[in-house]
């Protein structure tokens, strides 16, 4: 899969972390940045990392900063992402089962390595259901004219 990846300075260790995990699973990444701890503005990467998927370049995308909060409110800003802000394998799981995400978000200083690949592997190998859920997903759709 291809998956777009963004971060602040907060989210860079996590990020690189896993942008090594998932280049060892058989995934390409597309890395929108940030490349250091040097402070940064998350809205920059988030919004890369969005557009990547937006524009069909890449199938999903992973946004990280300190709490995911800005970076996930970021991303959905792009016309076309789904983005969740992700902090244990359930959530990521419904996410992908119900709302078809496109796109995960998590925060760094929120969880840790391990529950941050735990996720990621959910969000990435779990299906959308469709069927009623599709209709909400259209209705979401709609709202961004």
């Amino acid at each position: 899969m291809k998956i777009s990846m963004g971060c602040d300075h907060g989210g860079y260790p996590l990020k690189e972390f896993l942008k090594s995990w998932l280049q060892e699973q058989g995934h390409t990444v597309v890395d929108c940045g940030t490349d250091s701890t040097d402070s940064c503005d998350y809205p920059v990467f988030g919004a890369a990392a969005a557009r990547e998927v937006a524009e069909g370049r890449c199938e999903r995308g992973i946004v990280i900063c300190t709490t995911g909060i800005g970076i996930s409110i970021t991303a959905n800003k792009v016309k076309g992402i789904r983005c969740a802000l992700c902090s244990d394998p359930l959530s990521a799981e419904m996410t992908r089962r119900h709302n078809d995400a496109n796109m995960l978000a998590m925060g760094a200083g929120m969880i840790g390595r391990n529950m941050a690949q735990r996720i990621t592997e959910v969000f990435l190998s779990t299906p959308f259901e469709g069927g009623r859920h599709q209709r909400r997903v259209d209705l979401i759709s709609q709202l961004e004219g």
